[in-house]
């Protein structure tokens, strides 16, 4: 199997994303003291202010947006724009650690605005990032790309209604568009992959 497209960095660091992520809450939620229900707790609230351990989640936020910085400088095959928006949604989520909710008070604005462009980055990137042409891998291509995107805005838009509605399910649509949004970029770098000629044929 061919890496000379995306270096064996750019592969760690895309499947370690939603791995550390899941063991981020997974491992938070089991340390709080407090009752959490992880179907309708947001994991903000585990990197809280007021939270057992919160440095367990707020370490997995940071590394994870690291994870996305470091996939976006190696994922050569993309498109430089999309490189740069999945880039800028790790660095929002970086940022969220110096901009904790707190148990009881709600996010701050900072923290609501944030995570806003964060995820949204995390959303449309895959069409900023996608090419034309018979060599492009076909998680690049603009089909495979918008519908990549649909999907994740599908699930983003469940996360805003149940956020606005309160129907209590919160935690699990975060939880599920974390994981889709991190599960992305390593279904991407895995297309690219044995395709030692397409870096010449983008050219």
């Amino acid at each position: 199997m061919s890496v000379r497209d995306v270096p064996w960095w750019g592969i760690a660091s895309s499947a370690a994303s939603p791995v550390l992520l899941a063991a981020g809450w997974t491992i938070g939620a089991s340390l709080q003291t407090r009752p959490y229900d992880s179907v309708a707790d947001t994991v903000s609230g585990l990197a809280g202010i007021g939270a057992t351990d919160r440095w367990v989640m707020t370490l997995a936020f940071a590394i994870t947006g690291a994870c996305y910085i470091v996939t976006g400088l190696a994922l050569r095959p993309a498109r430089t724009t999309g490189r740069l928006i999945l880039m800028a949604g790790g660095i929002a989520g970086i940022l969220l650690t110096v901009s904790p909710v707190r148990t009881g008070d709600g996010a701050p604005g900072s923290h609501i605005l944030l995570a806003a462009a964060g995820v949204a980055a995390l959303a449309v990137w895959p069409v900023a990032a996608s090419r034309r042409g018979p060599a492009v891998p076909w998680a690049l291509r603009p089909g495979a790309s918008i519908r990549i995107a649909v999907t994740l805005l599908v699930l983003v838009a469940w996360l805003c209604i149940e956020l606005i509605t309160s129907a209590g399910q919160a935690g699990l649509a975060e939880r599920v568009v974390g994981e889709a949004q991190a599960a992305c970029p390593f279904v991407v770098v895995m297309s690219c992959l044995g395709r030692p000629g397409y870096l010449r044929a983008a050219r």
